[in-house]
């Protein structure tokens, strides 16, 4: 069964919260397409719904680009991350008790990952935890804004070569549940906070990184969590 656009676009989302694809890399049209088994058209449709959605850019000449985020984007998506995750947290769809147990797999699958050698899963999951919070949390219309807006802190942390470790990742996010489990929203919500304000703090935004990759970058990754509409060592 052919792959739709909507797919196409989806698999490189999925791919630049993996760190499989970097800011600057080059999204050939012709090699998409043989990647796929699809026509350059559809290839192109897709290239077009993330450039609406800010993920790709044009340039002259020269053909499709996953976006380099300016140290101006990053700061945006970040801001906008904490107005939205906090209001999730300070508005709770669900009862905590319902909420707890998946995130608590969630978090389980984070430490498996990091324990292996699965960088690109690692990462994946480390940046999916915000969309698998919103989703636990009832706010289902929210996630998918909450997925791109980490995808695009996820090219910041690429770009801009992140210090923030995984494990200090997860055990941030094992705190935020912790006060959940508690019925501590407000805690929950503080922590929140902080945790994001560490992955922008470790953003290094005198030194930019651009790597240049993608028939590896765009492979699917061995069995993500199911139900997302969805590292390295960093998180976003």
């Amino acid at each position: 069964m052919s792959i739709s656009p909507n797919q196409i676009a989806q698999q490189v989302v999925e791919s630049i919260l993996a760190q499989k694809l970097s800011p600057g890399e080059r999204l050939g049209e012709q090699e998409l397409a043989d990647l796929f088994g699809v026509s350059r058209t559809l290839v192109r449709e897709a290239l077009m719904q993330l450039q609406a959605r800010g993920f790709v850019e044009v340039r002259p000449r020269r053909g499709w680009y996953v976006v380099e985020p300016s140290v101006d984007d990053a700061r945006d998506a970040f801001s906008a991350r904490r107005i939205i995750e906090s209001g999730i947290l300070a508005d709770a769809g669900r009862p905590l008790q319902s909420v707890t147990p998946r995130l608590r797999a969630h978090i389980a699958e984070e430490q498996q990952a990091i324990d292996g050698a699965d960088a690109a899963t690692r990462a994946f999951l480390l940046a999916d935890f915000h969309v698998c919070l919103a989703e636990a949390m009832g706010h289902r219309s929210l996630s998918d804004i909450l997925r791109d807006l980490t995808a695009r802190t996820t090219l910041a942390a690429s770009l801009y070569q992140s210090r923030h470790e995984a494990s200090q990742s997860c055990a941030e996010h094992a705190a935020i549940v912790e006060a959940l489990e508690a019925g501590d929203t407000a805690l929950a919500r503080e922590r929140l906070l902080s945790h994001i304000g560490h992955v922008e703090a470790a953003l290094n935004h005198d030194e930019p990184l651009v790597r240049d990759r993608l028939r590896d970058s765009l492979s699917p990754l061995p069995g993500p969590r199911t139900g997302t509409g969805t590292s390295t060592s960093t998180e976003s």
